[in-house]
């Protein structure tokens, strides 16, 4: 299975935000969106990614008021992105090694999508469903 896949089954929806707007207002479209990462954008262009993550380790944790800080200071700046050709095991790969949960999706610079790890994992499972019916019913010929 590949990440154009996931796209496919999910929607390339694009939830993104001005790295010049409050944290608190970026938090409040993920509340709304109810997802848990955010990319940052500015002119069609991924600057950075935020996720709830940051929000607890770079605001909440060092007191500042979500208010009152900037997207752009607490952004996790240098984003590791995936293909659509990547493959579903790639995602695990980087998200198991460098703890993340969301991957953006890129072609050619361009943002087509982004993947969780709750995406992958789903992944994963309809993949082996399908080995394990294809094995049964090779199995029962």
């Amino acid at each position: 299975m590949k990440v154009s896949d996931i796209l496919k089954a999910k929607g390339n929806h694009i939830y993104s935000v001005s790295g010049e707007i409050s944290v608190y207002e970026a938090i409040k479209v993920m509340g709304e969106k109810n997802i848990g990462a955010l990319m940052i954008m500015e002119n069609e262009k991924l600057t950075g990614i935020l996720s709830e993550r940051d929000y607890a380790r770079k605001v909440v944790l060092k007191g500042k008021l979500s208010k009152d800080t900037l997207v752009k200071e607490i952004m996790t700046e240098n984003v590791l992105s995936v293909t659509p050709e990547d493959g579903i095991e790639k995602c695990m790969a980087i998200m198991s090694e460098k703890h993340i949960r969301h991957l953006p999706v890129l072609e050619a610079g361009k943002v087509l999508g982004m993947v969780s790890i709750g995406d992958v994992v789903n992944g994963i499972i309809e993949s082996q469903k399908e080995t394990i019916a294809h094995l049964q019913s090779y199995i029962s010929q």
